[in-house]
């Protein structure tokens, strides 16, 4: 070991504190990335081999019924490489256990083969066997949630016969990595809502489509055109009413998939440049300072005869060595932490494998990305060190020249004590440090509020969306759009004292060049139980003519109100009418488009047909409700928004919880890093200058009230600046929050403020404490024989 490195490990231990705190900071760094990094690269190389393997189709489509003669015209279409012809149907399951229907998507499978796409990944069990028609396999989603095991059977409405269905199997598709029903439903609800599989002998007859189809799935060839297959589909099946082709990025599974995907790396990019930024400013203080009070030393050791690249290397390791414990502990806490972060979205995205992977590339760009921002921050010390002549160095540096400051000027310091006049002189004469103490310190404060802000966003769509907007305990679904007598029956269904009734229609919306599907929306005049309103919460009342959308779908068509939007009805006689935009709201979850229910009624040329109803029952008539629902043939399903508040709090709140604490966890490391470097600094650099007044009769309280006091004032300043660099990152992730899923509104609570607040302020005291004792412990001898 040369005497450069023995040195080295003596400043290290001198500069424990320190070096400690810029190692939990580059822990933090490094751990967030591996985190979110990992858990990204394992979800997405999972997601690309269970779409390769289980033969995932580019495009899908619905339509009312076609023969299967035409699939051979399907399979002639230029680009199309397989086709899937099958049957689909969404029906009221009676599940064990469960009190209320549940809603099941029926997917017919070929007889005695695998499905050409779309494959199943067969859990436990087997597939039916052909001439069994009472056999199915359920999605494990559905079956784990209600705790079904293989020979239980579920009730079923099948086309107006009641049938007892047999689960021989538990599987998984690709088509429903995100199990949801889709038609305005955008979170899971595992419970009632599941898809089931079954022989396509069995459920054709059974829905009046035996030797037809009502639902395709393609494969593309390599090199073709999707739009072209698209816009062929489409005049293929316009005939057989079609609903519009689409590709698989608008499949309702994929993508959901892709927007977590696209959140989960952008979170891995923003997060960790915090904290490398942070670990910047730490190594530029520390070892800045460290040059100075080592100022005679690197002159001795010229005079040895160590050259500048010698010096230079010395201190470059110094730094290089604090990071280095950093990054070691971040790669370790890191993949716990990707590991449990894959492991949460293994609950709500099915995979029939999902490895957590910690790529070599994860972790060179962590090691890398930490070491490149630790020689960022040390390059001006380092290059101070080496560019000091000896003789120069050998020399104390010269005494800043200091003026009187502006309330020396006015007078004011006379009027208070000796200590707050030396406060108040130290933070006047020095303003660049200490603007950069507070940026430093005002740094945690803002990840403090990021943390927090997470919270008060999902409470407040949690609030707006399902006890503002959504106020019916019930919704009911129809298999069909029926007449207006329906609206009736559902108003006298026992226990229910309001029912309003509505009609979903399936749509392209067009404007210029730009055109989306969704579902029109049509509700009734003066509606209470769903209402539409803006993000004040005050209601937007239906038009009599015009369509009201999301402010999300209004960005995506890029229309305004005012403009004329062009509706293709996908359903029925299929009509196409130009219609103006009334108003756009801004909803925090899901897109939309609405309108006036009778102003549907116009559109569709029909006469109040309904697709299902809002209702608001008594809860103790709930059981004789859901009985009936169950053996009534019309129903589809049933949804209960107590059951989606669940599943929110389950979805997006557990996901958003782990994400927050985790964030919460990192910024008080932030914190005490900054409040304990910024307090052991000064205390190095005024050590002498308060042994000094130690001598001529200050007491200790006296004495730390002069350091910490100072530290008091920055740490108290930097929380209203914290305060407002943490509403701009809010407003920043608001923006990148914007999806189809959920938008996250720009909210931020008192109680956030006063968490960061109370944080920042335990920290400083924590961090007080242990210079206190340091302070108690001066050996004043000793420090007034150190030479500046």
């Amino acid at each position: 070991m040369t005497a450069l490195h023995r040195k080295l490990l003596r400043d290290l231990f001198h500069y424990r504190g320190q070096a400690a705190a810029v190692s939990l900071v580059v822990a933090c760094g490094v751990a967030s990335y591996v985190a979110t990094r990992s858990a990204y690269h394992s979800l997405l190389v999972s997601r690309d081999e269970y779409y390769r393997s289980f033969l995932f189709a580019d495009v899908f489509v619905s339509l009312k019924r076609a023969p299967d003669s035409l699939v051979r015209r399907i399979q002639a279409i230029p680009g199309v490489l397989a086709v899937d012809a099958r049957v689909v149907a969404d029906v009221a399951l009676d599940v064990p256990r469960l009190p209320e229907p549940a809603t099941g998507r029926i997917v017919s499978l070929p007889e005695g083969s695998a499905p050409p796409l779309n494959r199943l990944a067969i859990r436990r069990g087997r597939s039916g066997e052909p001439g069994r028609t009472d056999e199915v396999v359920v999605s494990e989603a559905f079956a784990t949630a209600n705790h079904l095991e293989l020979g239980d059977r579920l009730g079923a409405i099948l086309n107006g016969r009641w049938e007892r269905l047999r689960i021989v199997g538990i599987g998984l598709s690709p088509e429903y990595v995100y199990e949801i029903s889709g038609a305005g439903n955008i979170l899971p609800d595992n419970k009632r809502f599941g898809v089931l599989w079954m022989s396509r002998d069995s459920l054709g007859p059974a829905f009046d489509m035996d030797g037809a189809f009502n639902d395709v799935a393609l494969a593309l060839a390599p090199g073709a055109s999707r739009e072209d297959v698209l816009a062929d589909l489409d005049r293929l099946l316009e005939p057989y009413g079609g609903l519009g082709a689409y590709g698989r990025e608008d499949q309702v599974s994929n993508s959901f998939l892709s927007n977590e995907l696209g959140e989960l790396q952008a979170e891995g990019r923003i997060v960790p440049a915090i904290f490398l930024g942070v670990a910047v400013f730490l190594l530029h203080i520390v070892v800045t300072r460290l040059v100075r009070t080592q100022r005679d030393q690197i002159a001795v050791l010229k005079a040895l005869g160590y050259g500048n690249t010698a010096v230079g290397i010395h201190y470059l390791e110094f730094v290089l060595l604090m990071v280095a414990g950093g990054a070691a502990a971040g790669v370790a806490l890191g993949a716990w932490l990707g590991r449990s972060l894959t492991g949460i979205y293994a609950d709500f995205f099915r995979f029939p494998l999902l490895r957590y992977e910690l790529g070599p590339g994860v972790l060179a760009l962590a090691v890398l990305g930490c070491f490149g921002a630790a020689a960022v921050g040390a390059i001006g010390a380092v290059r101070q060190a080496a560019a000091l002549a000896p003789a120069e160095a050998m020399r104390p540096e010269a005494p800043a020249r200091f003026r009187a400051g502006f309330l020396e000027r006015l007078g004011w310091t006379r009027r208070i004590s000796p200590a707050a006049r030396i406060i108040l002189r130290n933070l006047a004469r020095r303003p660049i440090r200490f603007a950069l103490s507070v940026l430093g310190i005002s740094l945690g404060v803002a990840i403090l509020v990021l943390g927090r802000y997470f919270l008060d966003a999902t409470d407040e769509v949690l609030d707006l969306q399902f006890r503002v907007v959504s106020r019916e305990q019930a919704t009911v679904a129809l298999n069909l759009p029926s007449g207006s007598r329906a609206r009736y029956e559902l108003a006298r269904l026992p226990g229910v004292w309001r029912a309003e009734p509505f009609r979903a229609v399936p749509v392209r919306l067009r404007f210029e060049h730009r055109a989306k599907r969704t579902v029109l929306l049509g509700l009734q005049p003066g509606a209470q139980l769903r209402r539409v309103v803006k993000r004040d919460r005050r209601s937007v009342p239906m038009p009599p003519e015009g369509v009201v959308l999301t402010d999300h779908l209004a960005r995506t068509l890029g229309v305004k109100p005012g403009q004329t939007l062009t509706v293709e009805v996908l359903e029925g006689e299929r009509p196409v009418r130009d219609v103006p935009v009334a108003a756009v709201v801004d909803e925090l979850v899901g897109v939309a488009a609405y309108m006036d229910l009778p102003a549907v009624h116009r559109l569709l040329g029909e006469e109040g047909s309904i697709s299902g109803g809002y209702l608001a029952m008594d809860p103790r008539g709930a059981g004789r409700l859901y009985t009936l629902l169950k053996e009534t043939p019309a129903v589809a399903g049933i949804s209960l928004r107590e059951a989606m508040i669940k599943s929110f709090r389950e979805t997006i709140a557990r996901t958003m919880g782990v994400f927050t604490g985790v964030l919460v966890g990192l910024a008080c490391v932030i914190a005490v890093a900054m409040v304990y470097n910024g307090a052991r600094i000064a205390l190095s650099e005024r050590g002498r200058e308060l042994a000094s007044l130690r001598v001529l009769g200050f007491t200790r309280g006296e004495v730390s009230v002069m350091l910490l006091g100072e530290q008091a004032l920055i740490t108290l300043a930097a929380v209203p600046a914290g305060w407002a660099i943490g509403l701009g990152s809010c407003a920043l992730i608001s923006r990148l929050y914007d999806t189809e899923l959920l938008r996250l509104p720009l909210v931020v609570s008192p109680r956030t403020y006063a968490f960061a607040l109370l944080t920042i302020v335990a920290a400083a005291a924590l961090s007080g404490l242990v210079v206190r004792r340091r302070i108690d412990r001066m050996d004043l001898v000793g420090v007034l024989k150190t030479r500046e």
